[in-house]
């Protein structure tokens, strides 16, 4: 894999700094509270730069890069492996990539998003999204229609996991080992849900 090139390294950073301080901002004054002409004032950036990255407040707590790792990671798994399996899979390795680094970051936008009303149903449309770019995925590692019905179950069933898990680690105030966490869970999926007593 190649290195990102300056240009690319100027964006991210850039990207990630509007991030930060809106996500300060909302911490200190609310979401509601805090404008996006504050957010890029105190970035240092134009409103319609901020617009470039984030095309709403609510994506600046919702977008982040780790969806391309974890697709990436989904279309090297053998398709002999199974849906859940692989999946699970490119959670361990993805997380693996960024969760030591980004822990305090998703706690904070975790937490914003799932009590922030605004946010929350957005989560719910994004899961939606998301669960599509995963089926994608799984698709084209199965060599199957990205339309079959089947992708929308699996896809839903993941994406409820992993809300599931994100609930419990924020009730935790994120002390658990969300990783771990998130392959329990999925491990149940993959085994058919059989609990034991």
């Amino acid at each position: 894999m190649t290195e990102p090139g300056l240009r690319e390294r100027k964006k991210a950073k850039t990207r990630r700094l509007i991030q930060d301080v809106a996500l300060r901002l909302f911490v200190e004054q609310g979401y509601d509270a805090t404008t996006v002409e504050q957010i890029a004032a105190k970035a240092e950036v134009s409103p319609s730069t901020f617009f470039r990255y984030y095309p709403t407040k609510e994506d600046v707590v919702l977008e982040d890069e780790y969806d391309p790792t974890l697709i990436a990671e989904i279309e090297k798994v053998p398709p002999e492996v199974g849906v859940v399996g692989a999946f699970r899979a490119a959670v361990r390795v993805g997380f693996a990539s960024f969760y030591d680094r980004d822990r305090e970051l998703l706690l904070e936008r975790m937490r914003l998003a799932f009590t922030t009303p605004a946010l929350r149903n957005r989560i719910l449309a994004a899961n939606h999204e998301i669960g599509h770019t995963f089926g994608g995925a799984i698709a084209r590692r199965l060599g199957i229609d990205e339309d079959d019905p089947r992708l929308r179950v699996a896809a839903g069933a993941l994406m409820g996991a992993l809300t599931a898990v994100l609930e419990q680690w924020l009730a935790d105030d994120g002390k658990s080992d969300l990783p771990a966490m998130m392959d329990e869970a999925l491990a149940l999926l993959e085994a058919g849900f059989k609990i034991e007593h």
